[in-house]
């Protein structure tokens, strides 16, 4: 049981009491009078809250970092993300969605429409992958919230850098802290956050405008003779795939999103998400590839070389080589809100894939886990893991290629399609090309964590 069940609240607070009755949909359609539907694809303030609790969680250290790999993997790797960027944010979420919904419960969250439709041990194994998925990024969110207030630490206000074990330990307790504060507390502030962090990246891929040079139009990668060499070119799109899957993931937050829809909306909740995500998704995608394209047109391949090598977000190295004082305190304290926000975001997911974990476990013992107690297990496991992760400094970008990406993959763009042909509540979805699209890109980004494998072996 998530926070979110156990006290509704923030976004879900509006309609909780009526959607556990199964009635939310009908009540919210009555007020609008006979055509409930209309009433339903008004926009509230609740949509706007929740798009920008997508929107916070998908602008983080993917969006960060995607720069340096996409401009590593030269023009053709720019291209390609400006290619597979909308479809795959708006359809693959779409999907995930629908395939929460696909459920009678109205409390249902993913781990659990999983093991209806499939089964106690597909829907454990699931569970796991979905806790193992967002419990990497954010290992990986932990990793860079401190190389960036360590960078900033150094570089902006040119103190010697604190040991990295306190360092990385009062960070991670404030962000476990703040988490322990509720849902409500959580949307919310991540919802004051990204307004203020799409301005700043906006005004910042501007400013970079006049930077603007040619070297990334010619970038392709080169063997040691100077000549093409298109192994590397296959490699560095192989691996960039998983990458730009992160960087337009908000799965994390879909579970509870969806819930929180389908309790206020009912039977007309697939047309409110398809409502707020044609508004959030183009937003996000407009923002986030200006961005990128801006960070890369601005550097040249030697730079995202330097870049990927200090294990640092794309703002946190363009603040360190700017050399203007207010602009690179700005483009630091923004990669760390980036970060923070994605992090509160993500850590929703890894509360509710531990604590589905742990329920299940319970539940074949027959041993009943009070929701104080499994909430309390959770924070304090996530902290020892994060806090851990964070004082080891493991690369974040090999994080992201190698195992977070392709875990997003699975859980995001496979299960939903797999749903798709074996639910009968989902089978109206089946034949859509969007969904042949969604399924080669999600076998191209699960395939990269085989990297991993194959580099131990050579």
């Amino acid at each position: 049981m998530t926070r979110e069940q156990e006290h509704p609240s923030g976004p879900q607070a509006d309609g909780a009491q009526v959607g556990k009755t199964g009635k939310t949909g009908e009540a919210d359609a009555a007020r609008g009078g006979e055509d409930g539907k209309a009433y339903v694809l008004k926009w509230h303030g609740r949509d706007m809250r929740w798009m920008l609790s997508l929107f916070g969680t998908a602008i983080g250290a993917g969006v960060l970092f995607l720069p340096i790999d996409a401009g590593g993997a030269g023009i053709i790797g720019i291209v390609l993300m400006l290619i597979v960027a909308y479809p795959l944010a708006y359809f693959a979420h779409r999907a995930m969605c629908r395939f929460v919904l696909s459920t009678k419960n109205p409390d249902d969250d993913i781990t659990d429409v999983v093991e209806q439709h499939f089964g106690f041990g597909f829907g454990m194994a699931f569970t796991i992958i979905y806790f193992v998925e967002v419990l990497v990024i954010l290992l990986m969110y932990s990793v860079s919230i401190t190389n960036t207030a360590e960078s900033f630490i150094v570089n902006q206000l040119h103190l010697a850098a604190p040991p990295r074990v306190l360092l990385s330990f009062i960070l991670i307790a404030v962000l476990i802290l703040i988490m322990t504060c509720g849902t409500r507390i959580v949307t919310r502030v991540m919802s004051w956050l990204t307004w203020p962090v799409i301005a700043v990246l906006v005004i910042f891929a501007l400013y970079l405008v006049p930077r603007w040079n040619p070297s990334m139009l010619t970038s392709f990668p080169k063997n040691a003779s100077g000549a093409f060499d298109f192994g590397t070119l296959a490699l560095d799109l192989w691996l960039l795939v998983p990458v730009i899957v992160l960087t337009f993931d908000h799965s994390a937050i879909i579970s509870s999103f969806s819930v929180n829809v389908r309790r206020r909306y009912g039977k007309y909740s697939d047309a409110k998400i398809g409502k707020i995500l044609k508004v959030g998704e183009p937003m996000m995608v407009t923002v986030v590839l200006f961005f990128v394209l801006s960070s890369d047109l601005a550097l040249t391949p030697g730079d995202l070389v330097k870049a990927k090598a200090q294990n640092v977000s794309i703002l946190s190295y363009l603040a360190n080589m700017l050399g203007t004082p207010a602009i690179s305190w700005i483009a630091s304290i923004t990669a760390f809100v980036c970060i923070f926000k994605a992090f509160l975001g993500h850590y929703l997911g890894v509360e509710e894939g531990l604590g589905g974990i742990i329920r299940k476990v319970a539940h074949v013992k027959g041993v009943v886990v009070e929701r104080k107690k499994l909430n309390v297990i959770v924070s304090a496991l996530m902290f020892l893991a994060c806090w851990f992760v964070a004082w080891a400094n493991p690369s974040a970008i090999g994080m992201i290629e190698t195992m977070a990406g392709p875990l997003i993959a699975f859980v995001l763009l496979l299960l939903p399609m797999y749903g798709v042909r074996k639910v009968p509540a989902l089978k109206k979805y089946s034949g859509k090309l969007s969904n042949v699209f969604i399924v080669v890109v999600g076998v191209v980004a699960v395939s990269a964590i085989f990297y991993n494998i194959v580099e131990l072996f050579m």
